[in-house]
């Protein structure tokens, strides 16, 4: 077992005028979001490279007092060390720090005081080419006992910066607000919802519920929604087959779904004579932005199709291709998960994926490489296929994760979601429009994001109705 890296101060009477310690780090982003988390300073000089380049630096910074930090860290890890007590401390910036500098912090006895164990040194934090960042003088009352402790380890910690969020975001924003159908919005967490999706100049909405009930989840929640057209209806049953109608007659290009349960809205979706229906089998696609992960991953299906079969799997990775292209991901990789990476008689999902790579061979699934079946490790770590020895353009990489059922699906999301961090953004595809499903449980950057989506497919139009016009 690896002793324990020590850390041990130097006591007033060990240290001579004149004495020195030092440490240096590098400035990366990194270091700049950590130090912004924990101090709460996110002004944009430091975080913003659009502000920051009209700013009179031309480039983000580090905060002032990132460099003070590093003086503050050398007194009290290696001069005095463990037991200094901060008296006072006087800084002057100099020279601005950008990113990929190297700043060494050094600090320099300069005065003893033997009656009350004080230190007066000279603080100085010079950069990569030797000039001048900061300078300054700190006060410490120095230990007089000596200490002698094992280097604490510090936790590993992950950023999450939602860069995916923002890409989503950012492509929805260059399109037009769509009318949108939202359908029996009666409680606050529906209205909410629907306004934080209007204000984003995502959507136009238009309430289908009863008006009463509308008004008074409107006036719990705060909104104002004098702006929203309200579309009457006695019942969610009602609301539901009353939004499909207005798809139908072309007054919304767009499915929410409000305070009602998703099996009720998807009934009228799916009636064969009145609803939405496509050559397509409706299927749902999370797409979650995963701390760490370098791609989006397209989860399917995880809320419609509870134990589909090998056709109604086909058209599932078809709804999935065809949204990945439409966030721009031209050729998805798509891994048919089960719970191995080799065929097994007696794991029906196995011989599933098998089939379901052999159509894509005859050309019956276009648009993406598929492969299967791979256990969810080895679909997403490229460490872990090449432990089975895996050899495949999918193993590793995989951008679409097609579960075997509900079941697997539904838990995986949100095991990424509540464990792992992740934003997930959730469609519903294969009809003759996209299908926005929120609950209430869903983040504000969720609700958002999956308007955000259905926005990019209706812009799509075919896309998110194959076999029907936009």
């Amino acid at each position: 077992m690896t002793a324990p890296e020590m850390i041990e101060n130097r006591t007033y009477d060990e240290i001579a005028v004149g004495e020195t310690a030092s440490l240096s780090r590098t400035l990366g982003e990194r270091e700049i979001q950590l130090f912004a988390l924990a101090s709460g300073d996110v002004n944009p000089a430091h975080l913003d490279p659009e502000f920051a380049a009209g700013d009179m630096f031309h480039r983000i910074i580090a905060h002032g007092l990132w460099g003070g930090g590093l003086i503050s860290a050398v007194l009290g890890t290696q001069l005095p060390g463990p037991g200094t007590i901060y008296l006072d401390q006087s800084l002057r910036f100099v020279r601005p720090v950008g990113l990929g500098d190297t700043i060494t912090a050094q600090v320099k006895v300069s005065t003893k005081d033997d009656k009350h164990h004080i230190l007066t040194l000279d603080c100085r934090c010079t950069n990569q080419d030797g000039e001048d960042v900061i300078t300054g003088i700190a006060t410490v009352k120095a230990p007089i006992e000596k200490i002698r402790r094992p280097r604490a380890v510090l936790p590993d910690i992950q950023l999450s910066g939602h860069d995916g969020y923002r890409r989503l975001m950012d492509a929805a924003a260059g399109k037009s607000a769509v009318p949108t159908a939202i359908v029996h919005p009666c409680s606050a967490a529906a209205i909410k919802a629907v306004a934080e999706a209007a204000q984003a100049g995502l959507i136009l909405p238009v309430l289908v519920g009863p008006e009463a009930r509308i008004l008074a989840a409107a006036q719990e929640a705060g909104e104002d929604i004098g702006a929203f057209r309200i579309v009457p209806a006695p019942h969610s049953h009602a609301a539901a087959a009353a939004a499909v109608e207005l798809v139908r007659g072309g007054e919304a290009r767009l499915l929410m779904k409000g305070s009602l349960h998703t099996d009720e809205l998807m009934g009228a979706v799916v009636a064969r004579e009145t609803g939405l229906r496509t050559e397509r089998r409706v299927s749902h696609v999370y797409l979650m932005d995963v701390p760490g992960h370098p791609t989006p991953l397209l989860i399917t299906d995880a809320a419609i199709n509870i134990a589909p079969t090998l056709d109604e799997k086909a058209d599932i990775i078809r709804n999935a291709i065809d949204l990945a292209h439409v966030i721009g991901i031209s050729e998805p990789r798509v891994a048919i998960l089960s719970a191995v990476e080799t065929v097994n008689p007696a794991i029906a999902s196995t011989l599933d994926a098998a089939a379901l790579c052999k159509m894509a061979d005859r050309g019956q699934i276009s648009g993406g490489v598929l492969d299967g079946p791979l256990a969810f490790d080895n679909a997403i770590s490229a460490a872990a296929a090449r432990e089975k020895g895996i050899v495949s353009p999918v193993a590793g990489r995989a951008e679409i994760l097609v579960v075997p059922s509900l079941e697997a699906g539904n838990m995986l999301a949100k095991q990424l979601t509540f464990l792992g961090g992740a934003d997930a953004a959730g469609i519903v595809v294969g009809a003759r429009v996209p299908i926005i499903l929120t609950s209430r449980a869903d983040s504000l950057r969720t609700r958002l994001a999956s308007c955000a989506v259905a926005v990019l497919l209706a812009a799509a139009g075919t896309k998110a109705a194959p076999g029907l016009p936009a």
